[in-house]
């Protein structure tokens, strides 16, 4: 992204030159087993929405590709470098191996003279065309791997995919990495200048990807409330995202030439040197008062200044909306129920993965329902237990809810230090935590929000972890995760 807003007049005299756990111990004393669940994050929201997983993998690689072209060329990807040429011949040439029709475009009004890069994939009527484009080119500060080798390779990883799919296609796909952004959007702005008002007619929409992995990102969507937007828009409500418009980006990347010839244009960004307020840290996490990219523009912005989770967000999104405007699937709708598998454990330990014995119906403990309840923990001695499930949630939901209903018995005196712990995680994100001090005649129903797990398949894990001494038994029952 370049680094101001330039008004009308002085952009023409400048441009001339983006598993849920409960660990619990058992009443029996016999020895357990931990057992660590593997967790492999998967965009099941872009399956579910008839539209591929993008391998956040596969996009990392080309980040780690990108940045090494910057270490053997003077530290940078700059427009007319050598760090940027360099970058165009390894995009070019993986399109080319995949069969897209490609083109290099000498923008000879650029600050740097360099190439545009274009490519189409065949098939589709000519005059109904969907476009996808990011900058290629970064600052000489840097390698310039948020800005913005994260949209570059978002592109290049959705157009690889497509081409290995070769689904038939309903309108044209054209994909554009863009040179010379950095030094005021002039490489987009020749290719728009030199399109004929019947070509940038057959453009039906411009999408933008500028800055799509900050690791203090938002969710951000330029015009979000735009036709144009509505297909990056619906993937992002269906993981309960709440992405907002993106004010700081207005005008500042390559779809702001587009925009001015009429085309209609939208995008992702995940922010730049903005500063996150402590709403947006409220909603999506991260830190408050902090820029979206610490890195922005600065020599620090390698490998290491990018979220792979705002970044598989971008990327399956823009698969989503590639699959709605040019291959078809429909709006996510709600298929709704409950997705947890043998919540009440009476029906012995499938599909659970448990250590061994936290599955049972010993007496020591009462089910809250039944016969059978995962027991974890109670032994008064150092030990960790866990149980987990695969489980899927559907997309297009409005609510999710994980609900159980939790018995914590404790023999520890302390009102104030939590010294046994239940941790309850859908994926890698810890949902809530339990302790001791949570302790309470009988059982005690606890309801969590499971929404920004809508269309993904995470593992739902309860794992417990107990001191030395003094024993905490925590014994869960009635397990469900219902979408509605």
């Amino acid at each position: 992204m370049r680094g101001r807003t330039l008004s009308a007049g002085i952009a023409l005299a400048v441009f001339a030159g983006m598993t849920v756990t409960l660990a619990t111990q058992p009443a029996t004393a016999s020895p357990s087993t931990t057992t660590t669940a593997v967790t492999r994050p998967i965009a099941a929201a872009a399956a579910a929405l008839a539209a591929p997983d993008i391998s956040i993998t596969n996009v990392q690689a080309h980040l780690t590709q990108f940045n090494a072209i910057a270490t053997s060329n003077g530290g940078n990807r700059r427009a007319g470098s050598a760090g940027y040429t360099a970058s165009l011949n390894y995009v070019k040439t993986r399109l080319q191996s995949a069969g897209y029709t490609v083109s290099e475009q000498y923008c000879s009004s650029c600050r740097y003279p360099s190439n545009n890069l274009i490519a189409e994939w065949p098939g589709g009527p000519a005059d109904q065309v969907v476009m996808f484009g990011a900058h290629l080119d970064g600052v000489s500060a840097g390698p310039g791997i948020n800005d913005n080798a994260t949209g570059s390779s978002t592109l290049l990883e959705n157009a690889l995919v497509l081409a290995a799919q070769n689904p038939t296609v309903t309108k044209r796909v054209r994909f554009a990495w863009w040179t010379d952004e950095e030094q005021g959007l002039n490489g987009s702005r020749f290719y728009v200048n030199s399109l004929s008002a019947t070509q940038r007619g057959y453009i039906k929409g411009y999408y933008n990807f500028d800055m799509v992995g900050s690791t203090n990102g938002g969710y951000f969507i330029n015009r979000v409330s735009s036709t144009t937007a509505a297909p990056l828009k619906a993937y992002w409500d269906s993981l309960g995202l709440q992405p907002e418009e993106n004010v700081e980006g207005q005008g500042r990347s390559d779809d702001y030439y587009f925009q001015q010839a009429g085309i209609p244009t939208s995008g992702y960004a995940a922010g730049a040197s903005a500063r996150k307020t402590s709403a947006q840290a409220a909603k999506w996490g991260g830190t408050a008062n902090s820029a979206y990219d610490p890195c922005y523009h600065r020599s620090c912005d390698t490998t290491a200044n990018v979220s792979a989770t705002v970044l598989n967000r971008a990327a399956d999104g823009v698969a989503y909306a590639l699959w709605q405007l040019a291959v078809g699937g429909g709006t996510p709708t709600c298929t709704g129920g409950q997705v947890v598998g043998n919540g009440g454990f009476e029906s012995g330990s499938t599909p659970w993965t448990a250590s061994s014995g936290v599955i049972t119906n010993a007496s020591g403990q009462p089910a809250r329902t039944g016969s059978y309840k995962a027991w974890l923990n109670g032994y008064g001695s150092t030990r960790t237990e866990s149980l987990s499930q695969s489980v899927t949630l559907p997309a297009g939901c409005s609510t999710y809810t994980l609900s159980f209903w939790l018995h914590i018995d404790t023999a520890e005196t302390t009102s104030s230090t939590a010294y046994d712990r239940l941790t309850v995680q859908a994926g890698s994100t810890t949902l809530a935590t339990y302790s001791n001090l949570n302790a309470a005649t009988g059982y005690v129903q606890r309801s969590l929000n499971a929404a920004a797990f809508a269309g993904q398949t995470v593992t739902l894990r309860f794992t417990g972890t107990e001191d030395s001494s003094l024993q905490t038994t925590f014994v869960i029952d009635d397990v469900t995760l219902q979408a509605s």
